[in-house]
């Protein structure tokens, strides 16, 4: 019998040989040209979601009972004539007609609104960010001063501190008498309609601790090599400032304006105890926040409040929109082509 006839490994891997297409054609089990998915492999394992729901459900039925349930049944009152004793009666746009038409201190509330946030919130980003380039320069006490500065924001929104800057204010208070020494007597700022409104404004730029951390830690990611180049080439500090200093922290400048003019939109405590609640002297404090506090609860028109809250988040919705659009002219981000 002759032998069987045998294929070298050479052969059997050399171009034309007998199996050389087929052993070319197909993959090595495990290798690269092993297909997965429907024409073979084993679907990929889908981890059940039942208990990442477990898990989220005191989020999502926090977030459906105490903001989206309240903000529904808000704009149903505000489309009402709702006293809070009777059962609300349906006047369809009349609140907010009448807002706009039949009000003239509403008017002067959002007056008074909006030059405070054009007073506060530059004073209180230029000084926290004034205080962030300190510390960054800083080498001893930086721990210490950066928890003193973070301090006010801590406590500057209670009642408490309001009621003691009044006092501070008031006539015959520590600074009605310090400025007395040097023969200025302003009667107490909260008391004089021009100065009352800023009486509050400080109390907000006071509060600048929290917008300084975040400044602080843009600061801190800037790389030094920048100012040690700008300093090779001549520039001086202020060069520095407004040539590398700006222009890589305006993501964080953003950040910080988009928060701070939210939140100025919203003043109430200050202006509460500043005025004893009545927006005065003459209607100089009463802001936006503070005129919906009167007609909601010492008027007892929840329906126009209601009106009034929607309004506002209608208008701070529109003041972040345009934040957002002009901050593409002067935020630049480092992943952007051409920065």
């Amino acid at each position: 019998m002759p032998p069987t006839p045998t294929t070298s490994p050479a052969a059997a891997a050399a171009p034309g040989a007998d199996g050389a297409g087929a052993a070319a054609g197909r993959p090595r089990a495990g290798g690269p040209g092993r297909r997965l998915g429907r024409s073979g492999g084993r679907p990929p394992r889908r981890e059940p979601q039942g208990p990442a729901w477990i898990f989220l459900s005191p989020w999502v039925l926090g977030a459906a009972v105490l903001t989206l349930l309240p903000m529904a049944v808000s704009l149903y009152l505000s489309f009402t004539d709702y006293n809070l004793f009777d059962p609300p009666s349906w006047i369809g746009l009349r609140n907010y007609v009448q807002m706009f038409t039949e009000d003239p201190r509403l008017l002067r509330s959002v007056g008074n609104t909006l030059l405070y946030v054009l007073v506060a919130v530059p004073l209180q980003l230029a000084l926290a960010l004034a205080a962030a380039v300190a510390l960054k320069s800083m080498r001893r006490g930086k721990d210490f001063y950066r928890s003193a500065f973070y301090a006010p924001s801590l406590l500057g929104a209670s009642m408490s501190i309001a009621l003691v800057w009044r006092a501070l204010f008031n006539d015959g208070g520590t600074v009605d008498n310090f400025l007395s020494t040097f023969g200025v007597h302003t009667g107490g700022w909260v008391n004089r309609p021009g100065w009352a409104l800023l009486t509050v404004a400080l109390l907000t730029v006071w509060q600048f601790g929290a917008p300084m951390v975040i400044f602080l830690a843009g600061l801190q990611q800037i790389p030094g090599e920048l100012y040690e180049a700008a300093a090779v080439d001549g520039a001086g500090r202020w060069r520095q400032f407004a040539s590398i200093t700006l222009p890589m922290l305006s993501p964080v400048l953003f950040f910080n304006l988009v928060l701070q003019t939210i939140q100025a939109f919203q003043v109430f405590t200050p202006a509460f105890a500043v005025s004893g609640g009545r927006g005065g002297p003459a209607d100089s404090t009463l802001f936006y926040t503070l005129y919906l506090y009167d007609r909601g609860f010492t008027a007892s028109h929840m329906g126009y409040a209601s009106a009034m809250a929607w309004m506002l988040l209608l208008a701070i919705g529109i003041v972040t929109a345009v934040l957002f659009r002009t901050s593409r002219s002067w935020v630049f981000y480092a992943n952007e082509e051409g920065h």
